[in-house]
């Protein structure tokens, strides 16, 4: 069952925009926040910029003043506004949900979407 759906990747170039959007299916109940991060073959997976079910977001100090993060309760859906991109920006990005649970919080994590940013 895919339970997060990315979409809105693409090749760009430099200084361009792009938007994400992850929509998360009715099957992850209590929402506790959701996000970005993203990877390259050099690197590791790292976070990009998270907003709570309340709309308090946060960024990585690398995409501050550039990227905005927003949500959509009523879908389920979070939004990634990428701005000023830059070559540097290349990566596969991965939504990431977490639940809150009695027990453990769970996590889950997108498909991934390429983003491509040409010099």
């Amino acid at each position: 069952q895919v339970q997060l759906v990315e979409s809105g990747g693409g090749l760009v170039q430099a200084g361009g925009s792009l938007r994400l959007s992850c929509a998360a299916s009715e099957s992850i109940g209590n929402i506790n926040e959701m996000g970005w991060y993203r990877q390259t073959p050099a690197k590791s997976r790292e976070w990009v910029a998270t907003i709570s079910w309340s709309g308090r977001p946060s960024y990585a100090d690398s995409v501050k003043g550039r990227f905005s993060i927003s949500i959509d309760n009523t879908k389920s859906t979070a939004y990634l506004q990428m701005n000023s991109l830059k070559p540097e920006d290349t990566a596969v990005y991965y939504c990431n949900v977490e639940e809150n649970r009695p027990d453990r919080n769970k996590y889950y994590w997108g498909q991934g979407t390429q983003v491509t940013v040409s010099s």
